[in-house]
């Protein structure tokens, strides 16, 4: 996710070697603020940022690790602005309401449909209320990713006022137990009256919990104005930044909070509806840092892995007896976790190979494709029991499968041979895998020299 700005700090932290070298703190922060400036951070924002460090780093003396922990001290206070981190649920109610507003094109339902699974995956209730009736396809849409995502949707194809529309869903919710409801307003291609009028009629027909403005990343600093404008009109207690993953400069995610005053709450980091991540700053600061975020990781892991099939998984391996639907039950798993390239982000040492992954995807990568079309061909004894595929098998499922015999010979010998890897390092109480963990961390692309972990 910050894949470049994670670059350009780790070579300025790695240009300051020598203790009370000025000259070299002077050459650092000006390279600092060419590079923020470059990677789309606003420039208030870049001159404070740069202030706070020169002046950290002077006072517990200049030398790379005070100007290193300067640099992290100071990510994380320019991060942080008062009000909530994350979701957080109501304390008057039951129920926690929100309403989602944006720009039309910003992302908005989509967002809405990621939050609502995000929410979903962590077993809470969830409630979508289409109440965007200007743009045509939204209230289909909707419907659409509330099917994909197996959420409740709200709407009334015959009513056309979005207040009613909302208040109904919010009675729904209430009377049939709901723990969140989401309120998919209307947008417009600019900030206008008309917009702003409907907004508020919403918002005092339901009194939400909350108000979250969907920004669109690609948009840059328009991304900070609109969202201020919004915050001065209507209020906002939150921004959520869509389409993250396109924006190659990534700076706005650093500006937008300490610009707009109000905190980034969620980054959209791909398409797929797991693809939201929860935006915490000193979490985001590590990432930043090259450490990753083992926690992040492990509460989305949590969320979406069955443990007791995990359980179950790893007494097979520990057995070599992992088969091919155990195989297919663990794709299915990691596809909930996101996209390669979050996952990878958040692992310390993984960030430079993340970005190599570019966007690769667990279900239209051909060898995955590949080795689906291989199971599908298997009749049920043969996915429970690999060992039995002989020579007359495997021409079978090659016909069955669309692959050359020699492809067919390939893969299930990168099954046999990942299995055999899995019992090993299964074995002796995990110490190989914890021990493969730790040179993964200590290799190029791990946290900063000197970084608590």
């Amino acid at each position: 996710m910050f894949e470049s700005l994670t670059g350009s700090f780790k070579n300025i932290v790695g240009k300051i070697r020598h203790k009370d070298d000025a000259n070299a703190l002077k050459k650092a922060l000006t390279e600092l603020k060419k590079s923020l400036l470059q990677y789309d951070v606003h420039h208030k924002t870049s001159k404070d940022l740069i202030k706070q460090i020169e002046l950290e780093t002077k006072a517990n003396g200049i030398g790379h690790d005070s100007f290193l922990k300067a640099l992290q001290n100071s990510l994380t206070d320019i991060l942080t602005t008062q009000g909530n981190q994350g979701f957080v649920y109501s304390n008057r109610s039951n129920l926690t309401t929100i309403l989602m507003t944006g720009l039309q094109g910003s992302g908005k339902t989509t967002t809405t449909g990621k939050l609502a699974n995000y929410l979903k995956t962590r077993n809470k209730k969830v409630l979508v209320a289409a109440a965007d009736l200007q743009r045509l396809a939204a209230v289909e849409q909707l419907k659409q990713i509330g099917a994909q995502i197996e959420v409740d949707v709200y709407f009334d194809e015959n009513e056309t006022d979005p207040v009613k529309i909302a208040k109904n869903a919010k009675k729904k919710a209430e009377s049939e137990l709901y723990d969140v409801l989401f309120i998919d307003t209307a947008g417009r291609l600019a900030i206008d009256d008309a917009l702003m009028g409907e907004l508020k009629k919403v918002k005092d027909a339901v009194d939400p919990d909350e108000i979250f403005y969907v920004a669109d990343a690609l948009t840059g600093h328009d991304a900070t104005k609109t969202a201020t404008t919004f915050k001065e009109k209507i209020g906002i207690d939150g921004v959520i930044l869509s389409k993250y993953d396109g924006d190659t400069k990534g700076g706005v995610a650093i500006s937008i909070a300490h610009q707009v005053e109000v905190p980034l709450r969620f980054v959209g980091v791909g398409e797929k509806m797991p693809d939201i991540e929860p935006f915490i700053p000193d979490r985001i600061v590590s990432r930043l840092m090259g450490a990753g975020d083992v926690e992040g990781l492990s509460e989305r892991a949590a969320a979406v892995i069955d443990e007791k099939k995990a359980k179950e998984v790893t007494k097979k391996i520990k057995k070599g007896e992992f088969n091919f639907n155990d195989f297919l039950e663990q794709l299915d798993m990691m596809k909930k976790l996101g996209s390669m390239k979050s996952i990878l982000g958040m692992i310390p040492g993984m960030s430079g190979m993340a970005n190599q992954l570019k966007d690769m995807d667990l279900e239209s990568s051909g060898e995955i494709v590949r080795i689906k079309a291989l199971i599908s061909s298997m009749t049920p004894k043969e996915r429970e029991t690999p060992s039995i595929l002989n020579l007359s098998r495997k021409k079978r499922l090659a016909r069955g499968a669309g692959l050359s015999e020699v492809q067919v010979n390939k893969i299930l010998k990168q099954f046999k041979n990942a299995s055999k890897m899995a019992k090993k390092m299964s074995g002796k109480g995990g110490k190989d895998m914890q021990k493969m963990l730790a040179q993964m961390g200590g290799q190029g692309g791990g946290g900063m020299p000197g970084l608590p972990k």
